[in-house]
């Protein structure tokens, strides 16, 4: 069985019209440690015949030629590439006849952590949101050369930053070939980060108080997510780059909101929340503790890390509050049911 720990599709589209019995297939996209991308699948049932692999580096634009082929029942075949700046989408066609597209969910950058590609979920429908069109991240301040290049590639058109106005004020962005929206969300964390130095802050404590900080997001900061979900709206701004400073908490929360108006599935919505703690590497903040007790270093573990007690606590808020996560998407984020079916043309196929 495939561990489902990257982008995994599971859209088939059918080649020759309809199927009799059309089968399951799931397919995602890794990258090794050299930077080449493999391509696993699995059919069921068990499909005979042959997989051919198309790559672009524009996920609307995977009519070119055949870059190889495999058996299906291989189940795997590996991309080789020694170009580490462009980004590759893959188109898998199965015996002819069914279709699939997918790509690396997770983007190789040198200075920017949490990277990745909100492509490739799938909705109650059937319907799969876009490649290349949503991004989200920690923090862009501090692009190596690689880095732009890297980002000039995706052409994004919008950076959604929402960080506080003093977190922008120390690390700017400095991209000028995108429109950067700062759209401050409140994220009182210095008090805590002090506690957790001076040993009274337990574990616990820790989860107590991030529990607390997202219930707070959807309060003092709610003009700002709803001004963020209504960037989606306008197609001239894509594609879309949205941060915070780890790309964990704030961007957790607007990554869940635009999902859940997407009709994105909650398990699906977590996952990706939680394929933070795959993606972020914590051990650059081990200095910070190093030395101090077994107490110190679980709290601050416990604030750096998701954990998905603090989204399912906003999550019941609203549905407690609003009955449904659209009804509070209307109300609260000025998304109405005709807008939201916009969205779902722009960013599902």
């Amino acid at each position: 069985m495939i561990t489902k720990v990257c982008a995994i599709s599971t859209v088939i589209f059918s080649l020759t019209g309809c199927a009799s019995q059309t089968p399951e297939i799931y397919s995602l996209c890794q990258r090794d440690g050299i930077g080449n991308y493999i391509i696993k699948w699995e059919t069921t049932p068990q499909m005979n015949g042959q997989m051919r692999l198309v790559v672009s580096d524009n996920p609307d634009m995977l009519q070119s030629l055949p870059a190889g082929y495999a058996d299906i029942r291989e189940g795997v075949m590996t991309y080789i590439t020694n170009d580490n700046i462009s980004r590759k989408y893959f188109s898998l066609s199965f015996d002819n006849t069914y279709e699939q597209i997918v790509a690396s969910r997770l983007l190789t950058m040198d200075s920017v952590q949490n990277f990745r590609d909100m492509g490739g979920y799938i909705s109650f429908r059937g319907r799969s949101t876009r490649w290349g069109k949503v991004f989200r991240s920690g923090a862009i301040s501090r692009m190596s050369d690689r880095d732009m290049s890297r980002l000039d590639r995706l052409k994004i058109k919008t950076i959604i930053d929402l960080r506080s106005e003093q977190e922008v004020r120390d690390m700017p962005v400095n991209y000028p070939k995108a429109k950067v929206i700062n759209l401050p969300v409140t994220s009182d964390t210095n008090d805590i980060f002090s506690r957790i130095m001076e040993g009274k802050v337990r574990k616990g404590d820790g989860s107590l108080f991030m529990q607390d900080l997202y219930l707070q997001y959807l309060t003092a900061s709610r003009q700002a997510f709803a001004k963020a979900l209504n960037l989606f709206l306008d197609e001239d701004n894509y594609p879309i780059l949205f941060n915070c400073s780890m790309g964990k908490d704030r961007s957790g929360i607007l990554a869940a909101l635009l999902l859940a108006a997407l009709d994105v599935p909650e398990e699906t919505i977590f996952r990706d929340y939680m394929a933070t703690n795959d993606y972020l590497d914590i051990r650059r903040y081990a200095d910070l503790v190093k030395g101090m007790d077994t107490d110190i270093q679980e709290a601050l573990t416990v604030i750096l890390s998701a954990d998905e007690t603090f989204l399912d606590v906003v999550f019941r808020k609203i549905k407690k509050e609003y009955g449904s996560i659209p009804q509070y998407l209307d109300k609260e984020m000025q998304l109405t049911d005709k807008q939201r079916e916009k969205l779902k043309d722009i960013l599902l196929f």
